[in-house]
């Protein structure tokens, strides 16, 4: 029964990834994942219902491996650079595609937004909780809403993502300037005593 289960979950990946969401139907679902196709509705209810299942797991599947990855990370420009290797895997696996056709048919449809948002705090709750610690005590962090820069980053990507599949060089350039934004943090923080307080005080009156 679990199998099953899992099967329609991923046949339903592979359905957005092979076919968009406009061909994604539990007849293609089925046949993709080899099963009947009123097993979509015994198990589900309905094709909307598999699909915001299906995102959901997908995304728990990608996140999970990349937390204690995320736990390591020492710098900003280390985090740009696991965001790099993710950003790599995410387009060589086809979830780009698949990422698009979610945000594509959210557009129109309150569940699939509601549970696409769900899938896409799994990363933000990780990038904040990873932000808050690199930055704790650092200036920046005077400045900076920590969840809002995580939604900030998220986002970033996520159009990273999209715009280089159109673009490939000004997704890259885009990529060179957050590792040039990210450096720019570290030499703040390798300030001295004198020159952190004066920033900090320059920061407060500028946020006034």
């Amino acid at each position: 029964m679990a199998d099953t289960r899992q099967r329609l979950i991923d046949g339903a990946i592979e359905t957005l990834r092979e076919r968009g969401i406009t061909g994604t139907s539990a007849r293609t679902i089925a046949a993709t994942a080899g099963v009947n196709q009123a097993l979509v509705f015994y198990h589900f209810g309905s094709v909307p219902e598999l699909l915001k299942q299906a995102c959901l797991a997908a995304t728990e599947a990608r996140v999970r491996p990349f937390q204690a990855r995320m736990e390591q990370v020492r710098s900003l420009r280390e985090l740009l650079d696991l965001g790099r290797h993710l950003h790599a895997e995410e387009r060589a696996t086809g979830n780009v595609t698949v990422l698009a056709q979610f945000l594509a048919g959210a557009q129109t449809d309150p569940a699939l937004a509601e549970a696409t948002s769900a899938a896409l705090h799994l990363w933000i709750d990780a990038l904040e909780r990873t932000l808050d610690r690199l930055l704790a005590g650092s200036p920046v962090a005077e400045l900076a809403d920590i969840p809002g820069l995580a939604r900030a980053v998220a986002a970033a990507f996520i159009g990273l993502e999209l715009f280089e599949g159109v673009d490939p060089a000004g997704g890259q350039a885009a990529l060179d300037a957050l590792d040039r934004l990210a450096l720019l943090a570290e030499v703040v923080d390798d300030l001295g005593p004198v020159a952190r307080r004066a920033l900090r005080a320059k920061l407060r009156r500028s946020t006034a």
